[in-house]
């Protein structure tokens, strides 16, 4: 492939009269943004928000025809910046990319360097994107959490969201550091997948989904990975043993908590909020060498491989809540 190729394939999004309309095509690459780094997209993966951006939410993507993907991972052709060479086998994920940049659902993107982490050894192209921006937000939630005190000794932690995206390598990065790990879902047939990787029990999600009106109740959990929100992290935080912390990364089950200070003040519970999109340049790199090395885990259970063409499917699937695991995108 030449430096500049002449055209590219790109799963493109449309704003019609009749809606908002998804195919697979060939554009020129002079459509791509202006950027330091040419790249040749060979993997990506597919997330919630990749969902809502090819559907056409203005909370994800305000202009349009877009190319979503909010992860990437491929080879450089072409970099202005002294960082990356022709060859480099590189990753992207979040920033912008995907949402108004156009993203990694396509052969080709054009971004700024201060986007592009090298790969690390020990980790494939494939591997990445089995992890993606899912298996990294895992990996900052497990983070926040050591780095706040808490450690197998304390306790079992719980996952909300467990066959997600972010939930499931949660539970395998939790496992694999040693906790005992407590999965909870609303899938009756996901608990033999959850178990494959290393959660030790699975729970019904109604268990976290309590219209509890006493400001605590009785503590089960040392620490938690909540990818839902509402009233799921409200059941959480009051159901922490003393100086439980708990990762909130998510917020599909509501943005609202109906909350009293008193799990925090009583039991010194924290709350650590988790944002993958602004986490520090030097944090992202030394985060994907430890997945890379002593964090690696095998997510090959969890990821289902699909191509360009079969996009529109597993959005509308994802959309339904009807994904389990992590959809990686062969894009080359």
């Amino acid at each position: 492939m030449s430096t500049y190729p002449q055209s590219y394939q790109a799963f493109y999004v449309e704003k019609t009269a009749e809606g908002f309309k998804r195919s697979v095509q060939s554009l020129n690459p002079e459509a791509l943004p202006q950027g330091e780094v040419l790249i040749e997209v060979h993997y990506s993966s597919l997330n919630y928000k990749d969902a809502l951006s090819a559907s056409g939410n203005p909370g994800v993507t305000r202009n349009y025809p877009h190319t979503p993907g909010i992860d990437a991972a491929g080879v450089v052709l072409h970099s202005s910046n002294d960082r990356f060479q022709q060859g480099d086998e590189v990753i992207v994920t979040s920033y912008d990319l995907g949402m108004n940049t156009w993203g990694g659902f396509a052969d080709l993107i054009r971004i700024p360097a201060a986007w592009v982490v090298p790969l690390p050894k020990g980790l494939s192209l494939k591997e990445s994107m089995m992890l993606g921006t899912a298996g990294l937000t895992a990996a900052m939630s497990l983070e926040a959490l050591l780095e706040n005190g808490i450690t197998p000794e304390m306790g079992a932690v719980v996952v909300s969201g467990a066959t997600g995206g972010v939930g499931s390598a949660a539970v395998a990065l939790l496992a694999k550091a040693g906790f005992k790990v407590i999965a909870s879902t609303g899938k009756a047939n996901a608990h033999d997948m959850l178990k494959s990787i290393g959660a030790s029990e699975v729970i019904n999600r109604d268990e976290l989904n309590q219209d509890e009106k006493r400001p605590m109740i009785k503590p089960r959990f040392a620490a938690a990975i909540d990818t839902v929100g509402g009233k799921t992290l409200e059941t959480i935080i009051k159901s922490l043993n003393v100086n439980g912390a708990v990762a909130a990364c998510g917020l599909v089950g509501g943005a609202d908590l109906q909350l009293t200070v008193f799990p925090f003040i009583l039991r010194g519970i924290r709350l650590l909020g988790i944002d993958s999109e602004k986490y520090s340049y030097a944090k992202r790199v030394a985060l994907w060498q430890k997945l890379a090395t002593g964090w690696k885990v095998d997510l090959s259970p969890i990821n289902r491989e699909i191509g360009l063409t079969e996009l529109e499917d597993a959005i509308a699937a994802i959309l339904k809540g009807q994904i389990q695991g992590h959809v990686l995108v062969k894009v080359r």
